[in-house]
């Protein structure tokens, strides 16, 4: 089967999630966060249904390696989610905070992915940590201000080091993007994914709003 690098995917995502991505941060739990009205329990809860689908990505990556870019030890997230977990609901939030059935069905898919089609878990790699490299300071700062933690005491997962750190990751993120080999129909069924991704994630934000 032929194959050709697909020019500007990190490009073609961008442009053809826009408008899925917009409507994802006007969705539910992250409208109230991103307008200041969300309480800490709420937040929690949010907190506890991306850890699911956090596990499950990153178990995915983990044995499938992909290109350094793409997967590599700065962008893992579930340490630092876990760790806030921790500080900001001390208990058993595995079993306190609900799994909500959009994100079982996310972490679903996911599994599914990794046994059947583990290249596509990077659509949804693409959604999360290019998501948190480019919102995480600004959410750090609402979090902080909204809940009075201080530094990154609570607000870990949103850490990937300094500035200059953070837009090399970026950089380096969507090089990799762009250096996949895939055919036509493979990038078509690449950003479909990364749409769907989106989707799932504005359906888990509404759900926990409820």
């Amino acid at each position: 089967m032929h194959t050709t690098t697909a020019p500007g995917l990190a490009n073609r995502l961008k442009t053809e999630t826009r408008s899925l991505h917009a409507l994802a941060e006007r969705s539910g739990v992250m409208a109230d966060l991103l307008h200041g009205r969300l309480r800490l329990a709420d937040y929690c809860a949010l907190l506890r249904n991306l850890q699911a689908i956090y596990a499950a990505l990153e178990a995915g990556l983990d044995r499938h390696p992909a290109d350094g870019r793409l997967w590599r030890p700065e962008l893992r997230r579930l340490p630092a989610l876990e760790q806030d977990l921790d500080r900001l609901h001390p208990g058993a939030w595995r079993t306190e905070l609900p799994l909500m059935p959009a994100a079982a069905a996310y972490v679903a898919r996911l599994a599914v992915l990794a046994q059947t089609a583990p290249r596509l878990l990077l659509a949804h790699a693409y959604l999360r940590y290019l998501g948190d490299l480019h919102g995480g300071q600004m959410l750090a700062r609402l979090i902080g201000q909204q809940f009075g933690l201080a530094g990154d005491d609570g607000t870990a997962f949103y850490t990937f080091g300094e500035p200059a750190q953070v837009e090399a990751l970026k950089r380096d993120f969507r090089a990799g993007l762009d250096a996949l080999e895939l055919t036509p129909q493979q990038a078509d069924t690449f950003v479909a994914e990364a749409c769907d991704a989106f989707r799932l994630h504005q359906q888990l934000f509404d759900e926990l709003r409820v």
